[in-house]
Parts: structure tokens; sequence; C-alpha cells
């Protein structure tokens, strides 16, 4: 364990399960407080909750729907509740169900773009605020996909959020690094 992150306070969206998990989990590792989001896995966010306590670490869940604008400035204003500030934001939060594209209904592209880009956007922009206002910089990972550069069968709808996502980055990592905030996009395999 090192003090890389000491005093430092992450977000992860998405954080209870799979990905999330496992970046909510390496945190703790450098000393990070984490907040823990989920939408629906409480019980599993408590778990992560518990396994970063056993670092040593502070670590909150907290419920937040990130793609409801309302719900993405709540996040923010538990965390500084908790912690007094917001250091990292790792945007993971994201939803792809597998479906033909032919199949899609409005409600289900809806549903992806919502949670994935949209969610992105919100997120982004709430803790940029608090980014802003602190003059302490921070970091922003959105994360992303291959499939939102190669597009991936079935998966039209994510692929297609994943793209914004990797455009949105790029456009947010030029517009806020004057305020010292480092903006990037991880990619995933899928």
């Amino acid at each position: 364990m090192s003090n890389k992150l000491l005093d430092k306070t992450a977000i992860v969206t998405g954080a209870s399960r799979g990905i999330g998990r496992a970046m909510a989990l390496t945190l703790p590792k450098e000393s990070a407080n984490v907040i823990v989001n989920y939408n629906q896995s409480k019980n599993e966010a408590k778990k992560v909750v518990n396994e970063i306590r056993g670092f040593r670490a502070k670590a909150v869940a907290v419920k937040a729907d990130v793609s409801k604008a309302d719900e993405a400035k709540a996040l923010v204003k538990k965390t500084l509740e908790e912690f007094g500030r917001i250091d990292i934001l790792v945007n993971n939060a994201g939803v792809e169900p597998l479906k033909k594209m032919v199949d899609i209904t409005e409600e289900e592209w809806d549903y992806v773009m919502d949670i994935n880009a949209k969610g992105t956007f919100l997120c982004n922009q709430a803790v940029v605020l608090q980014m802003i206002e602190s003059g302490c910089g921070g970091k922003i990972v959105n994360i992303a996909s291959q499939a939102g550069k190669t597009g991936a069968e079935f998966l039209a709808h994510y692929s297609a959020s994943k793209a914004a996502i990797i455009a949105f980055t790029k456009a947010v990592a030029k517009e806020l690094a004057p305020y010292k905030i480092n903006v990037t996009g991880g990619i995933i395999n899928y």
C-alpha cells in the first residue's frame, strides 16, 4: 500500500460490481477515500465499502442514478459532505444489453444513451464545477470501450454511446486543461 493518494477523494460510478468494483478497490491501495456509487445493487455496494475499509481507507456507498441531473448533483453534494473535496472521478456506470439493431426500441436506445453517455456528461459537469471552484484541479477518467471505435455486433446502441464518450472526453480535456483538470478516457476491450 502506498500513500500516493493520501487525503484524496474519488467517486467511482457503477462501483458495486464488475469493472467499477475493481477500480474502486484499486484506489484505497493508494490511500484514497472512495465514494462507491450504485443505482440498484445496494448490498454489493456495501460489500465493496467493507473491502475498501479493509485497506484502512474511508468509503461510503451512495445511491444515485447518474442519468438524472439532480441525482448526479446529489452524489457530488454527498461526497463533499463526507470528505470535503473531490479529486478524482471515474465514470464507469454503464449498461450493454445485447440486441439486434432492428429490434432495439426507442426506449431501449434512450436507456443506454442516458446511462452511458448522458450519465458521463452529467457527472463530469457536477464534479467539474466543484473542481474549478476549489482551484485544486483534479482527474477525470471516462470509461469508454473498443466498441466505440470499431462497433460491436448486437451492441449498436452501446457502441454509439461509447463513441460519444470518446469524443466528449477529447473535447472536455481541451476545455478543462487550463483549470488543471486532467480528463482522460479508459478503453475497455468490449
